[in-house]
């Protein structure tokens, strides 16, 4: 359970997320808390879903802005800038809801096999990095739901980062993290 703390702060970080979102329509912004955590860098990912659906997702696998500035930014690009969905446009701003995620720092997974791999991760908590060259991808640990197997989890996840699928998981770097979410719908935003 999360602490009162922890609420408070998913509560502003999703105020922020909807208000980068109204400004870009051209609504008036909503004024932004000097609280000192939110100057401080931070790596967030910004979902949207209408319903159970996926209508955008981006963000940063490592803290280089302020973290308020990190969750406005990812905001409107999980609106506006999402290859995979066309721009959300105004009239379903009310029926897309927000969830952010707040990553911890990424920290390396070393192992000699798929097997050990598998055996190291810890579905459901565990965000995953994947590197192979210029090639990169993430899951959050949200898509654990979808593909609770780690074989198939990484068979998706070396897919996104572009990657054959024949491409041996061993020739990559692996690197895990884990987050802290608030979804709007938990959060009385």
């Amino acid at each position: 359970m999360k602490s009162g703390h922890d609420v408070e702060q998913g509560h502003e970080l999703i105020r922020i997320a909807r208000s980068s979102i109204r400004e870009a329509f051209g609504f008036a912004p909503s004024p932004r808390s000097a609280a000192s955590w939110l100057r401080e860098p931070g790596a967030t990912f910004v979902t949207l879903r209408q319903g159970e659906d996926l209508r955008g997702c981006i963000g940063s696998l490592e803290p280089r802005r302020p973290l308020g500035d990190d969750v406005a930014a990812n905001a409107r690009a999980a609106a506006f800038a999402d290859p995979r969905f066309a721009p959300l446009p105004r009239h379903e701003l009310d029926v897309t809801s927000i969830e952010v995620s707040l990553l911890s720092p990424s920290e390396p997974l070393p192992f000699a096999t798929v097997d050990e791999l598998f055996a190291k991760v810890v579905p459901g908590t565990d965000g995953i990095v994947i590197e192979a060259g210029a090639c990169r991808a993430t899951f959050l640990p949200q898509v654990w739901d979808a593909l609770p197997a780690p074989r198939d989890f990484f068979g998706e996840l070396v897919r996104k980062a572009g990657l054959p699928a024949s491409h041996p998981i061993e020739r990559c770097r692996v690197l895990r993290y884990r987050v802290t979410k608030w979804a709007e719908r938990d959060v009385a935003a």
